[in-house]
């Protein structure tokens, strides 16, 4: 009876063994260079022993399922236990010597297999700088990506919109090194300012890659301008009025300080004149109008009085004497007659 049962237990053993069924996720996997691969085998029966993972053919890691993850040689490969039948096979640093096939190898059960791709991302470059151009002109715009594996898809964008690949052509040149460069021109008609960007990409990329410059349309600009130029010209009017009423006030100003000196020397002139009338009155005779010091010829527009005593002449010649050197004020003296 011991016997049937062990009899028993070993076919169904053999049965479930023979039934399981191996998955291996994903079927296809591309990756860019350095990044990691992760593969994930799955089995649906737990009577498995060993798990053997083959890179191209090469066994790179082994698994119990009694004791686990078994060390390897490589340090690049590794793997995680996802469930008691689950193990995620990964590979860290990818190169393009990794490309190929990656099987799980559930010895004696069943095997799996699936594709890696190892891509290369380069670089993308438009030519050249900003461009200026007229509107309705043609400008020529060049891009250049270089360093790629596989051969790279270029696309053309002009705000933010895709260009239709009718209107651009792209030149593939032979892989160097491996790696692959392509070009791409495009001839646009200026109609208004625009980015233009040039974009380059592989299947492992989540963004493309992208280069960029401007093209500004010039009577766009001063079309856009306008109120701008208004501004300005405003401006300068109103800096020119301000200039003209900064001269006028300054003129004015001028104008009205001769105006005031003149009356103010007026005045004194008045002033004088009255005081010497007084000095006279007091001393009871008359203002000599033609009196001068130091030789002055300068007469006042009063004649001085035809006829005069000579005693009087006399004292008047004595008092036309001028105050000394010794004393440095001029003192005017008033002649009575």
């Amino acid at each position: 009876m011991n016997v049937l049962s062990f009899w028993m237990l070993l076919l169904s053993s053999s049965i479930e063994a023979t039934m399981a069924q191996v998955t291996l996720t994903p079927e296809t996997l591309t990756v860019l260079r350095g990044d990691e691969a992760r593969l994930t085998c799955c089995s649906s029966s737990s009577q498995w022993t060993v798990m053997v993972w083959l890179l191209n053919a090469e066994v790179v890691l082994t698994i119990s399922n009694e004791s686990g993850l078994l060390p390897s040689i490589n340090p690049n490969v590794t793997a995680e236990q996802i469930s008691p039948n689950s193990w995620t096979f990964i590979l860290k640093n990818t190169t393009r010597l990794n490309q190929g096939r990656v099987t799980c190898d559930l010895q004696g059960i069943d095997r799996k297999a699936a594709d890696l791709f190892v891509q290369e991302k380069g670089r993308v470059q438009i030519f050249g700088e900003d461009k200026l151009a007229f509107r309705g002109h043609s400008v020529l715009f060049e891009c250049k990506a270089a360093g790629w594996y596989p051969q790279p898809q270029i696309q053309w964008q002009v705000k933010g919109k895709q260009v239709s690949q009718g209107d651009y052509n792209v030149t593939g040149g032979e892989a160097v090194n491996s790696v692959f460069t392509v070009t791409s021109s495009l001839l646009l008609t200026a109609t208004m300012t625009s980015r233009v960007d040039c974009l380059a990409s592989v299947s492992a990329l989540s963004q493309p890659l992208k280069s960029s410059v401007s093209l500004t349309v010039v009577t766009e600009v001063l079309q856009e301008d306008n109120c701008s130029v208004s501004l300005v010209v405003v401006a300068s009017m109103l800096a020119l009025l301000l200039l003209l009423n900064c001269t006028a006030c300054v003129l004015y100003y001028r104008q009205r300080r001769h105006a005031k000196r003149s009356s103010e020397d007026a005045f004194r002139l008045d002033q004088s004149g009255r005081g010497t009338d007084l000095v006279a009155e007091a001393t009871e005779g008359s203002v000599n109008l033609g009196y001068s010091c130091g030789g002055s010829t300068v007469l006042l527009s009063h004649q001085v009085p035809d006829v005069v005593s000579s005693s009087s002449q006399s004292l008047h010649t004595h008092n036309q004497e001028c105050p000394s050197e010794e004393n440095s004020k001029n003192v005017r003296r008033i002649t009575t007659v």
